[in-house]
């Protein structure tokens, strides 16, 4: 099956039973890493986050908030009859946030992206759909340049999509629309929402090795055949059955893709947190049960798959889980009760993991050092070319809202460093000197990476070459979010510190889609700072 170039629009992008019970483990504590606060206030609640490849950060928040605490540029104004709060809107309600400047400029967003979904397409440009009220349609462009601004596609979408696939929308459609011009029935996503509740909005959906879309909702999931509109397996729902799909948010992540030399690479999903059954309903109540504290995991292409349960150390709601170069996964925002909605959290999740899949199953997660911030319903974070976390958003009320609740509208921009980055490790860790950043590179070939490193305990075993393709990160899921990890071919000392590292590219568009990717070299866990290719 040829490989996407396009954005599945539900997305939007779009054992025995001892081994089914959850795995206990021995709690670990980090020591290494720390935060930054690096904007007091950017005059936004960040709540949609994408990294492009000129290191800017777009985030954005809904239109209807009443004013925010940025002005739009040059004192301008928008006139938008169909806002419920105001018709005359002179605030930002989406920024542009330079990374390596940490400076920030306010964005003409024109409409109500409220709850929409988005992805980066091949030739950088972020394609963003969705909305609330009238922006349901809306299908909106960002092209990363010097002056650019936001460019939007007044009926874009087929039908109205308002949380990515779209309430009551059980049906999938492609942008652009070089494909196919109609939507096209999904009855999995009906088969999956619960009366009254329906915890089954933004569907976890990742490309599966072999071009099929695996996509998760609620406590389920299928292998999906999207040019044939076939269901080629359905999984076993989730042991205990709980609901792990907004609003009982949980999270997810296609764990990093390794061995793809191999004829058959091995691809897992782990799903983490949410809502026990029944919290939505007594949230409403002022009732708050208290968050799932496991995770499941499942090989997706074996015969007959099974989800294997751990237990994490911290239970956790309304969470996001990043990929980091290494090939661990950050858990991260949250709350430990309760289920996203206005008001519905409770009890927030200050403390980091990590989580290591590689390891041993009961020695896989260690709990990071806290924030001071709580980052719950409508929190984002988004991993950065040089290995930090960015980490923005939080909104737990229908309006801008800063005094009189226990958790204000959170306008900060944090950044978490993992372990990775404490100065004890500069001595190992790569500098790559070539490729240049923005070079091409093309599927299923060979390239040297030449890095320095000036340590004289350089173990050319440990060095590999990864892959990030950056993600859409917006009610705790990354869209599209992908870590391939390349290994090495050879490595070979050439002097002066320096070694080149050879590794050879994903075979096809299925393992990795084309695009811009950020490659880092890691040398004994530790990566150097990212540079930015296009693989075609």
């Amino acid at each position: 099956m040829a490989a996407p170039s396009f954005m599945f629009s539900t997305l939007l992008l779009l054992q025995l039973l001892f081994g089914l019970l959850p795995h206990h483990r021995t709690l670990i504590f980090a020591a290494d890493d720390n935060w930054q606060l690096l904007q007091k206030s950017i005059g936004i609640s960040a709540i949609h986050m994408q990294l492009l490849k000129n290191d800017h950060v777009i985030m954005f928040h809904r239109t209807d908030f009443g004013p925010s605490n940025l002005s739009l540029p040059n004192g301008k104004c928008l006139n938008d009859p169909t806002d419920t709060v105001l018709q005359v809107i002179c605030t930002a309600h989406s920024v542009e946030y330079d990374v390596f400047a940490n400076k920030f400029l306010a964005l003409t967003v024109q409409t109500d992206v409220w709850c929409s979904s988005g992805a980066i397409m091949p030739d950088g440009n972020l394609f963003q759909t969705g909305g609330f009220n009238y922006s349901e349609r809306r299908v909106r462009v960002f092209s990363p340049c010097r002056t650019c601004n936001w460019n939007e596609i007044p009926n874009g979408l087929m039908v109205k999509r308002w949380y990515a696939s779209g309430r009551g929308q059980f049906n999938y459609e492609f942008i652009p629309k070089n494909i196919v011009a109609n939507k096209t029935n999904l009855p999995f996503l009906s088969e999956t929402s619960d009366k009254g509740i329906e915890n089954n909005l933004y569907p976890f959906v990742f490309l599966n090795i072999d071009g099929n879309l695996f996509i998760f909702a609620n406590n389920r999931a299928i292998l999906f055949d999207y040019v044939n509109n076939i269901v080629v397996k359905k999984y076993p729902m989730i042991f205990g059955g709980e609901p792990q799909s907004y609003p009982s948010t949980g999270s997810a992540v296609l764990l990093p893709l390794k061995n793809l030399k191999a004829a058959a690479i091995e691809a897992e999903v782990l799903v983490c947190g949410g809502a026990s059954k029944g919290s939505y309903l007594q949230s409403l109540k002022g009732i708050f049960m208290a968050a799932l504290d496991t995770c499941a995991r499942i090989k997706i292409i074996d015969l007959n798959p099974e989800w294997v349960m751990e237990t994490m150390p911290l239970a956790r709601v309304m969470g996001d889980m990043i990929l980091l170069p290494n090939g661990n996964v950050l858990l991260i925002n949250g709350a430990s009760s309760g289920t996203a909605g206005w008001e519905q959290g409770q009890d927030p999740v200050l403390s980091l993991v990590l989580y290591r899949p590689d390891n041993n199953i009961r020695s896989r997660f260690e709990v990071q050092n806290p924030t001071i911030i709580p980052r719950m319903y409508h929190s984002t974070a988004a991993l950065l070319c040089d290995g930090r976390v960015l980490v923005g958003g939080s909104n737990p009320h229908a309006f801008y809202n800063f005094i009189g609740v226990p958790f204000l509208t959170e306008l900060s921009l944090e950044a978490f460093l993992s372990a990775y980055l404490d100065a004890k490790f500069a001595n190992l860790r790569p500098t790559i000197i070539t490729p240049k950043s923005m070079s091409g590179i093309r599927y299923h070939k060979k390239y040297m990476i030449q890095v320095a490193i000036n340590s004289n305990k350089v173990d050319e075993s440990s060095m590999s070459v990864t892959m990030f393709a950056p993600a859409f990160n917006t009610h705790s899921f990354s869209m599209n979010q992908r870590l391939l990890i390349l290994g090495n071919d050879k490595v070979t000392e050439v002097g002066n510190s320096m070694y080149n590292v050879e590794a050879t590219t994903p075979r096809s568009g299925n393992v990795a889609p084309s695009g811009f990717y950020l490659l880092f070299v890691v040398h004994q866990g530790i990566p150097s700072q990212g540079i930015k290719v296009k693989l075609y």
